[in-house]
Parts: C-alpha cells; sequence; structure tokens
C-alpha cells in the first residue's frame, strides 16, 4: 500500500510541475504581447489577463513547491485559466499584432 501511496504523491507532483510550466508559458507570453492588441481582438485588457495568468502561476508554484502532492480547486482552476488564454486568447491577440503568418511591415505579402 505504500508503494501505492509514494506513486500517487510523485504522479501529482509530477502533473503540479507540468501545470506550473503551462502557466509560466501562458504568463511569458502575456507580458510580450501589446496592450493594444488585446483591445483590438475584442478580448479582455492586459491587465486582467496579467492577473488571471500571474496568478495562476503564485497559486502553481505554491502548489508545486508546497511537497503535499495534492491536486486542488485551486490549481484546477489556475490551469484553466492558463488554458484559456493559450487556446483563445494568445491566437487572437496574435493575429492583430502582426506576429506570424506571411505580414510584412506594411501588411500581409
Amino acid at each position: 500500500m505504500d508503494l501505492v501511496l509514494q506513486t500517487q504523491y510523485f504522479l501529482y507532483l509530477a502533473l503540479g510541475f507540468v501545470a506550473l510550466g503551462i502557466e509560466v508559458w501562458a504568463l511569458s507570453d502575456c507580458v510580450r504581447r501589446p496592450g493594444t492588441a488585446f483591445e483590438a481582438a475584442f478580448k479582455r485588457t492586459k491587465g486582467f489577463w496579467l492577473a488571471l495568468t500571474g496568478g495562476a502561476v503564485v497559486v502553481g508554484l505554491l502548489s508545486a513547491l508546497g511537497g503535499r502532492g495534492g491536486f486542488n480547486l485551486f490549481q484546477l482552476v489556475a490551469i484553466i485559466a492558463a488554458c484559456v488564454y493559450l487556446a483563445d486568447v494568445k491566437p487572437a491577440v496574435s493575429q492583430t499584432s502582426g506576429r506570424g503568418g506571411n505580414s510584412g511591415p506594411y501588411g500581409p505579402w
């Protein structure tokens, strides 16, 4: 039984670090985007997304480095917030900011 509990502990710890990596990725991408691109894409403001992804990183750090090895409701909300940013906001903001694709400094090629 002890082996099962240790396996469960390390599995939750690994999931916590994976979630932390996703949350840090979302925050670092949000920091690099211009604030006007969020409004042009009809998403919330950059400050809103910085607060949301920053809070997700704080929750992820406390959970992953806390050492309990559990997965609680706060971690679930934090990873969902980061995934919503990466799946919905990031593509919309990157289209309006001119990054990626085949656009040059004066428009599409």
